[in-house]
């Protein structure tokens, strides 16, 4: 069994420091009132049991709590006292130099934590490294000085959790959509240059990926991009590539007629647009952003943006290529083809894709073919999103959505000073989210005891706390001056503004949006009715508490003029962390605490037996109620033989639920070469990837990709997602 140290390093557990802790507490009390050494031995026994008991590695401060109560049970409360009086003195010296032996732990990569914090950063990397030092140093300044002492106590015992607070130091924003349209349209500057409109298809792309670098890198979410800005320019490559068709003919002296020129411009326009979506694909898996990771970025794929007939077959073009190259993969080092993370694949399921006699069901067949194998693309389905939300747009990153567009309705006009404005017409790329605030909702459940009159009083003391924490992050956006990120607020990402102006203007009208986040909406129901909220006698308690935060979101938007959402949090780390606190707060309960991770937002327990219609059925009445954004998910097995389920499964997607995605494996064991499915198993108390062929346990000789919670990770998780991941059941 393994333990967490203080600073994030992992260490084997000793039971001797806990016999050696006590035995010091235990000699400067009077001899009355001291303890045997068989007593002393049987509590650090008990403490080692208990730790046991949590099927994963505990950290010192749990241990510590685990002695201090198993003293109070011996009846020995001097010593106790003397106990918990070391520990509160050393925690004084400790607090002078944590963010030092931190920040020591990342350099020299034993830092377990920092390891598993994010699936996507390969934390022995300099740039990685960089990051992390610099957000130990934001985060200790945010919980110092930048935020209430009560929104960082609850955030540390897992009330709450203020995302991103590594950021927060920074006047640095979450997520958006790309205004690529105007910026290619329009032009640009990146780094001091001016970038003009690109006169090819291919310039066109590798401009984009220069945009998506930069964008990356001056904020600290995901980010999307809609493959309709780039299909005008397939048209521009189209007449230059057939002028200079005719002209090389002509010098050759060859006669030909227009069909033929045409058929020659086709096939080479065809070239073309491969070098520019390889050109993407391989940029953005390749670049390593300053926060150490490839870009988090979206790809839209939307027959519906297109301007006209032309422009949507010039879309087609591009999107087949883009999913033709995913299908394929990229080469890891040794030459293998595997699945990359990035960029996340969103394909629209609409009316000319969606039955076998549509103009582009070939389309659609290709994607089911290429999420069979790769993961991606996710669908969104254009029925559902007209239906409930009225317009079809990209999600901003893994799943946080936009309000619908409210200000052009209102005259409020362009206030971003966009360069491709139009009058009256519902305006999303160049919108961003503010930032996140996520509320535990078994934390309420059990703080409550089972009471609901309590349940709903202490809800609301929650959302108090939340509320406040989510002005915080707005108050910190206010006074931003555009400098601060020329590329987002001057040159068109998301606004074109003067120098020296600050983007205050941005943050109102639901120009931009401000996300209260929920987890763990299960144990919560679990916890209060002792049913799953799939139960029909629990779901209208499920329910009412998602109206509760929407009525709360609504509320704070009528007071502010800020667009408050409600948001499906895409738990990663926090799960863990949130699953711990659960377990300190209130110890190990069956069916609610007894895992070392929470259900992400509104989902069906990963270990619940469903079939995947009963289950996107289910969840999309909770999808509809997270307007800030959300994303379900059906989990299958390999599915590369059996096309026509993965068909029906998306059909059924475009009929009942807004966004969703099927999750397979994608593995490959550099050592044997095996393909098939690496395993999750338990050594010595830890979870760790294993391949069944070999037994290579070793992380940076495997590829390993799994769907995180609305991307694909590909750099190994903590142990309660990896927990997660090895309980999920397949739904087909």
């Amino acid at each position: 069994m393994k333990i967490i140290k203080r600073n994030g390093s992992e260490m084997p557990f000793d039971i001797t420091k806990i016999i050696a802790a006590i035995t010091k507490a235990n000699e400067v009390v009077e001899e009355a009132e001291r303890m045997t050494p068989m007593q002393i031995q049987r509590i650090a026994q008990s403490v080692e049991l208990q730790c046991e008991k949590l099927g994963r590695s505990p950290s010192v401060e749990e241990i510590q709590d685990l002695v201090e109560t198993q003293i109070m049970a011996h009846g020995a409360y001097d010593v106790a006292k003397k106990y918990i009086t070391y520990r509160y003195t050393r925690s004084l010296v400790r607090q002078s130099n944590t963010t030092d032996d931190k920040i020591l732990s990342l350099i020299e990569c034993n830092n377990e934590e920092a390891k598993q914090e994010n699936s996507n950063k390969n934390p022995v990397v300099n740039s990685t490294q960089r990051d992390y030092m610099a957000g130990e140093v934001s985060r200790d300044i945010t919980e110092r000085i930048l935020l209430p002492k009560e929104i960082v106590e609850a955030h540390e015992q897992g009330i709450i959790h203020f995302h991103d607070s590594d950021y927060f130091a920074q006047h640095m924003h979450n997520c958006d959509l790309v205004n690529l349209e105007d910026m290619l349209q329009n032009g640009t500057v990146i780094t001091g240059t001016l970038i003009e409109r690109p006169h090819s298809f291919s310039t066109a792309c590798n401009i984009a990926t220069q945009i998506i670098a930069q964008v990356a890198s001056n904020q600290y979410g995901g980010q999307s991009i809609s493959l309709a800005h780039l299909a005008p320019f397939v048209d521009v490559s189209r007449r230059k590539i057939r002028a200079a068709v005719a002209t090389e003919l002509n010098l050759a002296g060859a006669h030909a007629t227009a069909e033929q020129i045409d058929k020659i411009t086709e096939s080479r326009l065809r070239e073309e647009i491969r070098r520019g979506v390889q050109t993407i694909q391989y940029q953005v898996v390749t670049l390593l952003t300053t926060n150490g990771q490839a870009p988090f970025v979206t790809v839209f794929m939307y027959l519906g943006e297109a301007e006209n007939e032309q422009e949507r077959k010039d879309l087609a073009l591009i999107i087949e290529e883009t999913l033709q190259q995913r299908y394929q993969g990229v080469k890891n080092e040794q030459g293998i083809w595997v699945t990359p993370a990035f960029p996340k694949l969103i394909y629209v399921l609409e009316e000319s894709n969606i039955t076998e006699d549509s103009p582009y069901w070939y389309l659609t067949e290709l994607a089911a073919k290429c999420t069979a194998k790769r993961m991606v693309p996710d669908y969104i389905s254009e029925k559902k999103m007209l239906e409930l939300k009225g317009d079809v747009y990209a999600c901003m990153g893994c799943r946080s959505f936009l309000t619908p567009d409210r200000f052009t309705d209102a005259g409020v006009g362009n206030i971003a000073k966009a360069k491709n404005y139009k009058p009256g017409k519902h305006r999303y790329y160049g919108r961003f989210n503010q930032g996140v605030v996520t509320i535990n909702l078994p934390d309420v459940a059990l703080s409550s005891g089972g009471n609901f009159d309590k349940f709903w009083k202490i809800f609301d003391e929650r959302l108090e706390l939340c509320y406040q924490a989510l002005l915080c992050r707005h108050e910190r956006l206010k006074g931003t001056l555009s400098d601060a990120a020329p590329i987002l607020w001057q040159y068109g990402a998301c606004a074109r503004l003067e120098k020296g102006e600050p983007i205050d203007r941005l943050l109102y009208d639901g120009y931009s949006t401000i996300s209260l986040g929920y987890a763990g909406l299960y144990e919560c129901v679990k916890y209060m009715t002792g049913k799953s909220h799939t139960d029909a006698s629990a779901t209208p308690f499920a329910l009412q508490v998602m109206d509760r935060m929407n009525d709360a979101c609504k509320g704070w938007k009528a007071k502010h003029n800020i667009d408050f959402s409600l948001y499906g949090t895409p738990l990663e780390s926090t799960t863990y962390k949130f699953a711990k606190c659960l377990q300190k707060r209130f110890g190990i309960i069956e069916g609610v605490t007894d895992k070392s991770y929470i259900t992400n937002s509104y989902h069906v327990h990963v270990t619940e037996p469903i079939n995947a219609f009963e289950k996107l059925a289910f969840e999309a009445q909770f999808q509809h109620l997270s307007p800030g954004g959300a994303i379900s998910y059906v989990e299958v097995p390999d599915m590369q033989n059996n096309l026509p389920a993965v068909l029906e499964v998306m059909k059924f997607i475009y009929e009942n639920i807004i966004y969703a995605e099927l999750n397979t494996k994608s593995d490959y064991c550099q050592v044997c070469g095996w393909d098939g499915e690496i395993q999750v198993v338990d050594e010595d108390g830890k979870l760790v990837w294993k391949c069944p062929k070999c037994g290579n346990t070793d992380q940076d000789k495997m590829n390993v990709a799994r769907r995180t919670c609305g991307y694909i990770g590909t750099q190994f998780w903590n142990q309660g997602r990896t927990q997660e991941i090895k309980e999920r059941v397949l739904h087909l």
